[in-house]
């Protein structure tokens, strides 16, 4: 089998050829006795063009010059910067490709836009080609390895980052960059207590999966990623669905309804989390966080964890969803952090989303200030929604955010609230109308939001709601995952002075996109139809005219977060569309906040230092802070059981040191510690920060003098 792939090694004029030969060759490799493999899934397919994708590509291309808002020309510059994204999206990590391939793809550099007109995908295809092919004889190499068991007491590092490091410059260096990622592989899975025949069994199972499902991608596929590669050469929420694809997504989204409440996305061999929807099984249980990696898969109590890495996203999507009520427990890989760190099993009990829980909610919290007690409400606003048929229909009471909002705060109010806190952490937007109008809520009227479109007509969306009905202290609490409507809503409070911003700077999604039926738009009838286009059409501005793309909502007072702001947003998405400003449209706000901010700001640096639970939020940071600074793995087994030791040690000893602060009993060992309750650190001190607005408005004199000696 080696010898019959060495050839096509050194030639690039045979890759169909040496792509079936290889193949064959794999189908015939066996490296674990009964170990299943499908030779009839194994074939790669034939890559042509068809007149369905040259359809397709003239469609997008010209929507694309006519229709995006960034006008963008579809050009020589654009060809090399599409390029460069179709190779990220076949091997964004450097594991496949060699220098000399990169070197042969530059003939390519300035054609990809005319292929696009074109309709001509024989480059993508031979792009794609030596892709599959390298893909092909280094999953054999890593099936191979599998045969001997490394040494785990030697001291080697695996480099898991390699999105901005150099291509392997020869077989060789790529071989050894594969020795370790295979040993890497075994040894997580010996840090979970699989012995090496198990794992061996599982990765040549994993391996495998991953190469029938690249031998599987057929040309329309092929097609998808390229065309997905030129929208991404636009900004980050432009993209195209295949039919195929098209359908399967709407099934995947009204099953989110009625599984775990959760969108997936496949991301290299990966499925992972693209969001977490309110109301459902998994926002209800709170620890699965977009970008968390689904890893493994297991039915009720006791079934086996089923290896899921190189699967298809339609087949995990199958053995994650099932009927109401029952138990599906899914092993992740947190998102977030640097490969070494603990994965965990959530256990979920299947469910319909519970409308109520997306609902927004409210409560109150008792904050006491030497012999005052003062009462904060709080509501939290998960999304911002609107029954929009019920409205179509004319349904005087259709539900929706801004109504919600409205009957909370009176009930508050009954309840002699003295200050109120917007939580909207995590809340990714939704109806735009329902920003505009909870805003309204706040202030007297005016503009809340302008909006421009491609061809630069600015709209002025302006306050729908008659009058206020809040007027009193107000904090608007955000972080890094508030986008869209969210950060409209928290931008109009703040341009208008009307309350304080405080937590993370929010994501920065201050865009606006349209979807094309492509189907509509040709005389053609061509199955099984031309798919969906979404293209980004828009901008939003606040009424100073500063946009909230990619910069997003930047808070009064900051309060720290868990979230790392250089891997979650707008801004950390290449591509993403710049800031910039227009005319600020006229509206009148209340006077200046700076001297309350910066008082507000001295209370809370005082309080922050004094309190056990804000230290033990901030010592959390700095410990997944060093994490993600690691680039490189160790590789000897005793060192890196210490690692985790170690890591869990600390973490026994922050969680102790701030329950011995507290009064509270010490847990006894690590095994305890995701049982620990912990309070909502940032509402809590939202609910602190709105107490002081209280006082500041109120004019208190002793609350004055003690923040003037800090």
């Amino acid at each position: 089998m080696i010898s019959t792939t060495k050839p096509c090694l050194a030639s690039l004029q045979n890759l169909r050829r040496c792509a079936v030969l290889i193949t064959v060759n794999l189908a015939l490799y066996s490296p674990l006795a009964g170990a299943e493999t499908d030779a009839s899934a194994e074939v790669p397919s034939i890559l042509k063009s068809s007149q369905r994708q040259y359809e397709v590509s003239q469609l997008v291309a010209k929507f694309a010059e006519r229709a995006h808002y960034s006008r963008s020309v579809i050009d020589d510059q654009l060809s090399d910067q599409l390029l460069q994204n179709y190779i990220d999206a076949l091997d964004g990590n450097r594991h496949y490709f060699l220098r000399p391939d990169i070197a042969y793809f530059s003939k390519y550099r300035y054609e990809l836009d005319d292929t696009l007109k074109s309709g001509d995908m024989e480059p993508v295809f031979d792009i794609f080609r030596l892709y599959r092919l390298r893909a092909q004889q280094q999953l054999t190499y890593a099936i191979g390895l599998l045969d001997e068991e490394p040494d785990f007491e030697i001291d080697e590092y695996y480099v898991f980052d390699r999105k901005d490091m150099p291509w392997p410059a020869g077989n060789a260096e790529r071989q050894e960059l594969w020795r370790l990622r295979v040993k890497n592989d075994l040894l997580s899975l010996a840090l979970t207590d699989k012995t090496y025949e198990e794992s061996k069994e599982i990765l040549a199972k994993r391996y495998q999966q991953v190469l029938k499902r690249i031998n599987r991608l057929d040309a329309d596929d092929v097609f998808e990623n390229f065309i997905n590669s030129f929208a991404r050469t636009l900004d980050p929420h432009s993209s195209y669905m295949s039919p195929r694809h098209s359908e399967e997504y709407r099934i995947q989204m009204s099953l989110s309804y009625q599984g775990i409440g959760a969108s997936l996305q496949l991301d290299e061999d990966y499925v992972t989390v693209l969001g977490v929807l309110p109301g459902g099984p998994a926002a209800i249980d709170g620890r699965m966080k977009p970008k968390d990696r689904i890893i493994a898969v297991g039915q009720g109590d006791d079934g086996t964890m089923v290896d899921v890495i190189g699967w298809e996203l339609d087949e995990v999507v199958q053995l994650i969803r099932g009927a109401s009520g029952t138990m599906v427990r899914l092993q992740i890989m947190p998102g977030d952090t640097a490969p070494g760190k603990a994965d965990y099993e959530l256990d979920l009990v299947r469910d319909k989303i519970k409308l109520e829980e997306q609902a927004a909610k409210s409560s109150i919290l008792d904050i006491d200030r030497d012999a005052q007690s003062f009462r904060v409400g709080i509501i939290e606003v998960p999304s911002f929604y609107q029954d929009f048929d019920a409205r179509s229909r004319g349904e005087k009471d259709f539900v929706s955010t801004t109504r919600d909002v409205r009957r909370l705060i009176g009930e508050l109010e009954a309840e002699d609230v003295d200050g109120l806190v917007i939580d909207l952490r995590g809340n990714g937007g939704g109806h735009l109308s329902e920003a505009t109008a909870l805003s309204g809520l706040f202030i007297d009227s005016g503009p809340v939001v302008q909006l421009r479109d491609t061809n630069g007509r600015i709209e002025v969306l302006k306050d729908p709601e008659p009058s206020t009905v809040y007027d009193g202290p107000l904090v608007v609490l955000v972080d890094r995952y508030s986008a869209s409507a969210s950060e409209i809503f928290a931008a109009a409070i703040q341009d208008y002075r009307r309350g304080v911003v405080i937590g993370q700077q929010t994501f920065g999604k201050g865009t606006v996109q349209n979807l094309y039926v492509l189907d509509q738009y040709t005389r053609k009838d061509l199955e099984p139809g031309l798919g969906q286009l979404t293209l980004t059409i828009g901008k939003y501005y606040r009424v100073t005219g500063d946009s909230t793309q990619h910069r997003g909502v930047i808070p009064d007072i900051e309060l720290p977060s868990l979230l790392d702001t250089d891997n979650v947003g707008e801004s950390s998405r290449p591509g993403a569309l710049p800031w910039d400003q227009i005319t600020a449209t006229r509206f009148s706000s209340h006077l200046p906040l700076d001297d309350t901010i910066i008082f507000l700001s001295e209370g809370q640096q005082v309080r922050s230092v004094g309190d056990p639970d804000f230290q033990y939020l901030v010592q959390d940071i700095a410990a997944l802070d060093a994490l993600r600074t690691q680039s490189s793995i160790s590789l000897n087994l005793e060192l890196r059981r210490a690692e985790l030791d170690t890591r869990r040690q600390a973490r026994l000893d922050r969680e102790n040191h701030r329950r011995t602060a507290l009064g509270l009993e010490p847990l006894e060992s690590t095994e305890k510690l995701d049982e620990a309750e912990r309070p909502d650190i940032l509402l809590q001190h939202a609910a602190e920060i709105a107490t002081d607005l209280v006082l500041l408005k109120s004019g208190e004199p002793a609350f004055l003098t003690d923040l003037s000696l800090h």
